[in-house]
Protein backbone atom coordinates (compact mmCIF):
# COMPACT_ATOMS: atom_id res chain seq x y z
CA UNK A 1 0.00 0.00 0.00
CA UNK A 2 2.92 2.43 0.71
CA UNK A 3 4.61 1.41 -2.17
CA UNK A 4 1.40 2.22 -4.48
CA UNK A 5 0.84 5.84 -2.33
CA UNK A 6 3.93 6.67 -3.02
CA UNK A 7 3.75 5.81 -6.76
CA UNK A 8 1.41 7.80 -6.89
CA UNK A 9 2.99 10.38 -5.34
CA UNK A 10 5.70 10.44 -7.54
CA UNK A 11 3.29 10.82 -10.05
CA UNK A 12 1.35 13.80 -9.51
CA UNK A 13 4.45 15.60 -8.94
CA UNK A 14 5.82 14.00 -12.37
CA UNK A 15 2.06 15.88 -12.99
CA UNK A 16 2.46 19.19 -11.54
CA UNK A 17 5.90 19.63 -12.80
CA UNK A 18 5.24 19.14 -16.58
CA UNK A 19 2.34 21.81 -15.97
CA UNK A 20 4.65 24.08 -14.55
CA UNK A 21 6.87 23.85 -17.79
CA UNK A 22 4.69 24.14 -19.84
CA UNK A 23 2.79 27.49 -17.95
CA UNK A 24 6.51 28.50 -17.90
CA UNK A 25 6.55 28.35 -21.95
CA UNK A 26 3.94 29.99 -22.73
CA UNK A 27 4.88 32.88 -20.43
CA UNK A 28 8.69 32.72 -21.69
CA UNK A 29 7.32 32.55 -25.64
CA UNK A 30 4.78 35.28 -25.38
CA UNK A 31 7.34 37.65 -23.77
CA UNK A 32 10.23 36.79 -26.29
CA UNK A 33 7.56 37.88 -29.15
CA UNK A 34 7.08 41.08 -27.34
CA UNK A 35 11.11 41.72 -27.22
CA UNK A 36 11.39 40.58 -30.60
CA UNK A 37 8.73 42.77 -31.90
CA UNK A 38 10.10 45.60 -29.41
CA UNK A 39 13.49 45.51 -30.36
CA UNK A 40 12.80 45.18 -34.22
CA UNK A 41 10.13 48.34 -34.61
CA UNK A 42 13.58 50.22 -32.12
CA UNK A 43 16.26 49.67 -34.38
CA UNK A 44 14.32 50.45 -37.36
CA UNK A 45 13.94 46.40 -39.04
CA UNK A 46 10.10 46.87 -38.79
CA UNK A 47 8.34 50.07 -39.80
CA UNK A 48 6.94 51.00 -36.49
CA UNK A 49 3.91 52.96 -38.06
CA UNK A 50 2.63 50.00 -40.04
CA UNK A 51 3.80 47.74 -37.03
CA UNK A 52 3.80 49.43 -34.07
CA UNK A 53 5.42 48.06 -31.00
CA UNK A 54 4.34 47.00 -27.70
CA UNK A 55 5.42 50.32 -26.09
CA UNK A 56 3.18 52.22 -28.51
CA UNK A 57 -0.09 50.04 -28.07
CA UNK A 58 0.50 49.90 -24.07
CA UNK A 59 0.67 53.99 -23.94
CA UNK A 60 -2.47 53.87 -26.41
CA UNK A 61 -4.40 52.07 -23.90
CA UNK A 62 -3.01 54.32 -21.30
CA UNK A 63 -4.18 56.88 -22.85
CA UNK A 64 -7.83 55.90 -23.65
CA UNK A 65 -7.57 54.49 -20.41
CA UNK A 66 -7.41 57.96 -18.55
CA UNK A 67 -10.65 59.58 -20.55
CA UNK A 68 -12.13 56.67 -19.91
CA UNK A 69 -13.06 56.06 -23.84
CA UNK A 70 -11.89 52.27 -23.95
CA UNK A 71 -14.49 50.95 -21.17
CA UNK A 72 -17.43 52.22 -23.31
CA UNK A 73 -15.70 50.14 -26.38
CA UNK A 74 -14.89 47.59 -24.31
CA UNK A 75 -18.08 47.47 -22.86
CA UNK A 76 -20.30 47.56 -25.83
CA UNK A 77 -18.56 44.66 -27.27
CA UNK A 78 -19.00 42.32 -23.99
CA UNK A 79 -22.32 43.02 -23.91
CA UNK A 80 -23.26 42.53 -27.62
CA UNK A 81 -20.95 38.79 -26.75
CA UNK A 82 -22.77 37.85 -24.05
CA UNK A 83 -26.10 38.38 -24.93
CA UNK A 84 -25.87 36.99 -28.49
CA UNK A 85 -24.11 34.00 -26.84
CA UNK A 86 -26.83 33.54 -24.30
CA UNK A 87 -29.77 33.68 -26.68
CA UNK A 88 -27.50 30.97 -28.92
CA UNK A 89 -27.13 28.69 -26.28
CA UNK A 90 -30.98 29.18 -25.23
CA UNK A 91 -33.00 28.53 -28.86
CA UNK A 92 -30.00 25.98 -29.86
CA UNK A 93 -31.37 23.87 -26.59
CA UNK A 94 -34.86 24.52 -27.41
CA UNK A 95 -34.41 23.27 -30.90
CA UNK A 96 -32.43 20.67 -30.63
CA UNK A 97 -34.95 19.47 -27.95
CA UNK A 98 -37.82 20.09 -30.84
CA UNK A 99 -35.74 18.22 -33.07
CA UNK A 100 -35.42 14.88 -30.47
CA UNK A 101 -38.64 15.22 -29.50
CA UNK A 102 -40.11 15.31 -33.66
CA UNK A 103 -37.91 12.66 -35.50
CA UNK A 104 -40.35 13.88 -38.27
CA UNK A 105 -39.80 17.63 -38.36
CA UNK A 106 -35.93 16.86 -37.72
CA UNK A 107 -35.66 15.00 -41.08
CA UNK A 108 -37.68 18.00 -42.70
CA UNK A 109 -35.35 20.59 -41.04
CA UNK A 110 -32.18 18.71 -41.17
CA UNK A 111 -31.04 19.91 -44.43
CA UNK A 112 -31.90 23.31 -44.33
CA UNK A 113 -29.89 23.66 -40.85
CA UNK A 114 -26.96 22.48 -42.63
CA UNK A 115 -27.46 24.59 -45.94
CA UNK A 116 -27.69 27.61 -43.36
CA UNK A 117 -24.58 26.70 -41.44
CA UNK A 118 -22.76 26.59 -44.63
CA UNK A 119 -23.57 29.89 -45.70
CA UNK A 120 -20.68 32.60 -45.27
CA UNK A 121 -22.60 34.84 -42.05
CA UNK A 122 -19.83 37.61 -43.42
CA UNK A 123 -22.80 37.75 -46.65
CA UNK A 124 -25.43 38.09 -44.51
CA UNK A 125 -24.38 41.41 -42.59
CA UNK A 126 -25.50 43.70 -45.16
CA UNK A 127 -28.90 42.17 -45.53
CA UNK A 128 -29.20 42.26 -41.70
CA UNK A 129 -28.39 46.45 -41.90
CA UNK A 130 -30.78 46.76 -44.24
CA UNK A 131 -33.63 44.22 -42.56
CA UNK A 132 -33.28 45.85 -39.26
CA UNK A 133 -31.23 48.87 -39.48
CA UNK A 134 -27.54 49.93 -38.14
CA UNK A 135 -28.47 48.85 -34.66
CA UNK A 136 -27.42 46.80 -31.86
CA UNK A 137 -29.84 44.30 -32.25
CA UNK A 138 -28.46 43.98 -36.04
CA UNK A 139 -24.86 43.09 -34.36
CA UNK A 140 -26.35 40.82 -31.71
CA UNK A 141 -28.53 39.02 -34.65
CA UNK A 142 -24.96 38.71 -36.60
CA UNK A 143 -22.86 37.41 -33.63
CA UNK A 144 -25.82 35.08 -33.52
CA UNK A 145 -25.94 33.73 -36.96
CA UNK A 146 -22.15 32.58 -36.75
CA UNK A 147 -22.95 30.22 -34.28
CA UNK A 148 -26.79 29.11 -33.85
CA UNK A 149 -26.85 26.31 -36.62
CA UNK A 150 -23.88 24.64 -35.85
CA UNK A 151 -25.13 24.66 -32.52
CA UNK A 152 -28.30 22.87 -33.18
CA UNK A 153 -26.80 20.46 -35.00
CA UNK A 154 -24.54 19.63 -32.79
CA UNK A 155 -26.60 19.67 -29.77
CA UNK A 156 -28.75 17.44 -31.67
CA UNK A 157 -26.51 14.76 -32.69
CA UNK A 158 -25.22 14.93 -29.17
CA UNK A 159 -28.66 14.14 -27.54
CA UNK A 160 -29.15 11.61 -30.51
CA UNK A 161 -26.46 9.53 -29.16
CA UNK A 162 -27.28 9.38 -26.30
CA UNK A 163 -26.95 5.14 -24.69
CA UNK A 164 -30.42 3.68 -25.75
CA UNK A 165 -30.05 1.42 -23.35
CA UNK A 166 -30.77 4.03 -21.05
CA UNK A 167 -33.71 5.03 -22.87
CA UNK A 168 -35.00 1.52 -23.26
CA UNK A 169 -34.56 1.39 -19.29
CA UNK A 170 -37.00 4.20 -18.87
CA UNK A 171 -39.98 3.26 -21.45
CA UNK A 172 -39.66 -0.22 -19.77
CA UNK A 173 -40.69 1.72 -16.25
CA UNK A 174 -43.34 3.23 -18.54
CA UNK A 175 -41.87 6.07 -18.85
CA UNK A 176 -43.11 8.25 -22.05
CA UNK A 177 -40.70 10.27 -24.15
CA UNK A 178 -40.90 13.69 -21.88
CA UNK A 179 -39.13 11.24 -19.03
CA UNK A 180 -36.35 10.25 -21.09
CA UNK A 181 -35.43 13.95 -22.25
CA UNK A 182 -35.18 15.11 -18.75
CA UNK A 183 -34.04 12.03 -17.40
CA UNK A 184 -31.85 10.38 -19.83
CA UNK A 185 -30.70 12.39 -22.74
CA UNK A 186 -30.42 16.26 -21.19
CA UNK A 187 -28.44 15.03 -17.88
CA UNK A 188 -26.06 12.69 -20.59
CA UNK A 189 -25.70 15.77 -22.97
CA UNK A 190 -24.30 18.46 -20.37
CA UNK A 191 -20.81 18.14 -21.19
CA UNK A 192 -21.69 18.14 -25.18
CA UNK A 193 -23.77 21.45 -23.82
CA UNK A 194 -20.43 22.69 -22.09
CA UNK A 195 -18.44 21.94 -25.18
CA UNK A 196 -20.61 23.49 -27.24
CA UNK A 197 -20.90 26.48 -25.38
CA UNK A 198 -16.88 27.00 -25.51
CA UNK A 199 -16.95 27.18 -29.47
CA UNK A 200 -19.96 29.41 -29.31
CA UNK A 201 -18.49 32.01 -27.39
CA UNK A 202 -15.60 32.80 -30.12
CA UNK A 203 -18.07 32.50 -32.91
CA UNK A 204 -20.49 35.30 -31.40
CA UNK A 205 -17.30 37.36 -30.76
CA UNK A 206 -16.13 36.64 -34.32
CA UNK A 207 -19.97 37.75 -35.43
CA UNK A 208 -20.27 40.67 -32.92
CA UNK A 209 -17.21 41.82 -34.59
CA UNK A 210 -17.89 41.46 -38.13
CA UNK A 211 -21.19 43.12 -37.14
CA UNK A 212 -19.72 46.28 -35.99
CA UNK A 213 -17.64 46.38 -38.93
CA UNK A 214 -20.86 47.80 -41.20
CA UNK A 215 -23.22 48.87 -37.91
CA UNK A 216 -21.72 49.92 -35.21
CA UNK A 217 -20.29 53.63 -33.84
CA UNK A 218 -18.94 51.97 -30.52
CA UNK A 219 -17.34 49.07 -29.96
CA UNK A 220 -13.82 47.22 -30.67
CA UNK A 221 -14.92 46.31 -33.88
CA UNK A 222 -16.19 50.06 -34.87
CA UNK A 223 -12.42 51.02 -33.25
CA UNK A 224 -10.75 48.60 -35.58
CA UNK A 225 -12.58 49.83 -38.77
CA UNK A 226 -12.17 53.66 -37.62
CA UNK A 227 -8.06 52.84 -36.61
CA UNK A 228 -7.71 50.90 -40.63
CA UNK A 229 -9.68 54.16 -42.04
CA UNK A 230 -7.54 57.15 -40.63
CA UNK A 231 -4.32 54.83 -40.39
CA UNK A 232 -4.02 54.91 -36.63
CA UNK A 233 -2.59 51.35 -36.55
CA UNK A 234 -1.94 51.58 -32.83
CA UNK A 235 -5.47 51.68 -31.97
CA UNK A 236 -6.06 48.78 -33.93
CA UNK A 237 -3.57 46.20 -32.98
CA UNK A 238 -4.75 47.96 -28.99
CA UNK A 239 -8.75 46.75 -30.07
CA UNK A 240 -6.89 43.40 -31.40
CA UNK A 241 -4.72 42.79 -28.08
CA UNK A 242 -8.16 43.36 -26.14
CA UNK A 243 -9.93 40.91 -28.43
CA UNK A 244 -7.78 38.48 -27.93
CA UNK A 245 -7.57 39.21 -24.30
CA UNK A 246 -11.72 39.11 -24.30
CA UNK A 247 -11.84 36.16 -25.77
CA UNK A 248 -9.67 34.27 -23.47
CA UNK A 249 -11.43 35.60 -20.13
CA UNK A 250 -14.85 34.34 -21.57
CA UNK A 251 -13.36 31.22 -22.53
CA UNK A 252 -11.99 30.48 -19.04
CA UNK A 253 -15.09 31.47 -17.33
CA UNK A 254 -16.63 28.52 -18.97
CA UNK A 255 -13.64 26.73 -18.05
CA UNK A 256 -14.45 27.25 -14.77
CA UNK A 257 -18.17 25.89 -15.30
CA UNK A 258 -16.93 23.36 -16.42
CA UNK A 259 -14.50 22.42 -13.58
CA UNK A 260 -17.16 22.99 -11.55
CA UNK A 261 -19.71 20.55 -13.25
CA UNK A 262 -16.81 17.71 -12.94
CA UNK A 263 -16.53 18.57 -9.04
CA UNK A 264 -20.33 17.65 -8.84
CA UNK A 265 -20.46 15.01 -10.96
Amino acid sequence: MSDLSTAQLNYLNKQKKYTRIVQISRIFLLLAFLFIWEFSANIGLIDSFIFSSPSKIALCFWDMLKDHSIFTHIGVTLYETIVSFALVIAISLLMAVALWLSPRLSEVLDPYIVVLNSLPKSALAPLLIVWLGATTTTIIVAGMSVAIFGSILNLHTAFKTVDPEKIKLIYTLHGNRFHALTKAVIPSSIPAVISTMKVNIGLCLVGVIIGEFLAAREGLGYLIIYASQTFKLDWLLMSIVLLCIMAMGLYSLINLLERWYRKRV
